[in-house]
C-alpha cells in the first residue's frame, strides 16, 4: 500500500521531531531518518531541513506535503471501503475542534459513538477556528467544529446559533436591572482571548464601538472567569463556553442579541469515508437532540 516514507514525513511534519515521530509509528528515530533518505532520493530533492532546533519544511516539501497527505488519506478510504464491503465497520476517524466542543460535546458524542461503532479509532485534536479549517481543506484532519468558516474547498454544515453573554463581577448590575446596554459599557476594559478579537465577537466589540486601547488579552475561556471575578475588566463569552466554567461572575444578555453560528465542516474527499459518514449522522443526532430549537437555518 502507500509507502512508509509517506507516513514518516507526514509524521515528522506533525510532531516536528523525528523521535517525535518515531513515538507515534512505533519505531525507532533511524528507521523514521532511513524513511526520509529514501524519500529525499525517490523525490530528487530535499522536503525537510534538519537542525538543533528541529526539523522545517523545505519549499519543495510544502509543495509536495498536500499531495502526499491526499495519497495516506486514499489509502484509508480504501481500507475503510473495503472494510465495509466485508460487514466490518472500521477505520480512523481524525477530528479537530475548539476547547468548548471538546469540553462539552465531544465526551457525550463519543461515548455514544464508540457504543455502535467500537473498532473505528477517533483521534481528537484541539486548536483555533482557523487551524481547524485549514487542516480540513488540507486532509491533515477529517471533520472539524469552527465558526464562520471562509474557505470554499470543504464541506460546511451548520449546527447551532450560540448567543454571546457579557460576563462580569458579581457585584455588577446593569442600568436597566436585566441586560448591558452602550451605558453600561462605557470606559469598560474588556478581557478576551487573541483569537477572537477577529471573529464574532469582534462583531459586538463593534457595536458597542469599543476601541483596541480598552482590551486586555487572556489565555482561554476560564482564565476570562477569572480576570473578570477579580474585578480587572468584563468579558464576552458564548453560551457553550459557559456550561462548565466556573466563577463568582454574572452572564447577562445584550440589548441586541449577538450570535456566533457553529459549523461541522468536512473534507470533501473524506466524506466519502464510510468511519467518517458514519461520525457526521452521530454529531447531527446529538445536535437535534440537544438542541431541537437552535438549530442553524
Amino acid at each position: 500500500m502507500a509507502s512508509f516514507a509517506y507516513q514518516a514525513f507526514v509524521s515528522v511534519v506533525e510532531a516536528g521531531s523525528f523521535y517525535q515521530a518515531a513515538q507515534l509509528l512505533r519505531v525507532t528515530p533511524s528507521a523514521i531518518s532511513h524513511s526520509i533518505n529514501q524519500l529525499e532520493r525517490h523525490l530528487g530533492f530535499s522536503v525537510l531541513v534538519r537542525n538543533r532546533a528541529g526539523v522545517r519544511l523545505t519549499e519543495n516539501g510544502q509543495a509536495v506535503l498536500p499531495m502526499i497527505q491526499t495519497i495516506l488519506n486514499n489509502e484509508q478510504l480504501l481500507a475503510q471501503k473495503a472494510a465495509t464491503i466485508a460487514g466490518v465497520s472500521q477505520g480512523i476517524v481524525r477530528i479537530g475542534a475548539f476547547s468548548s466542543v471538546c469540553i462539552n460535546w465531544l465526551p457525550p458524542i463519543l461515548q455514544q459513538f464508540k457504543k455502535h461503532y467500537p473498532q473505528i479509532k477517533v483521534k481528537v485534536t484541539q486548536d483555533a477556528f482557523n487551524n481547524i479549517t485549514s487542516d480540513v481543506r488540507s486532509g491533515k484532519i477529517d471533520l472539524g467544529f469552527t465558526c464562520d468558516p471562509k474557505n470554499e474547498a470543504i464541506i460546511k454544515v451548520p449546527l447551532i446559533k450560540d448567543m454571546f453573554y457579557c460576563i462580569t463581577p458579581i457585584d455588577f448590575i446593569p442600568q436597566n436591572g436585566h441586560s448591558i446596554t452602550q451605558a453600561d459599557i462605557n470606559d469598560k476594559n474588556f478581557i478576551l482571548q487573541h483569537s477572537d478579537y477577529s471573529g464574532d465577537t469582534k462583531a459586538v466589540l463593534d457595536h458597542y464601538d469599543v476601541t483596541v486601547q480598552s482590551l486586555q488579552f487572556s489565555i482561554d475561556d476560564q482564565s476570562i472567569i477569572a480576570m473578570v471575578e477579580a474585578g480587572l475588566g468584563i468579558g464576552i463569552l458564548p453560551k457553550l463556553a459557559l456550561i462548565k466554567t466556573t466563577g463568582e461572575v454574572h452572564a447577562y444578555p445584550f440589548d441586541k442579541e449577538f450570535y456566533r453560528d457553529i459549523y461541522l465542516i468536512i473534507n470533501s474527499l473524506e466524506t466519502k469515508a464510510p468511519a467518517n459518514a458514519k461520525m457526521v449522522s452521530t454529531i447531527k443526532q446529538f445536535i437535534e437532540a440537544t438542541y431541537p430549537e437552535k438549530i442553524c437555518k
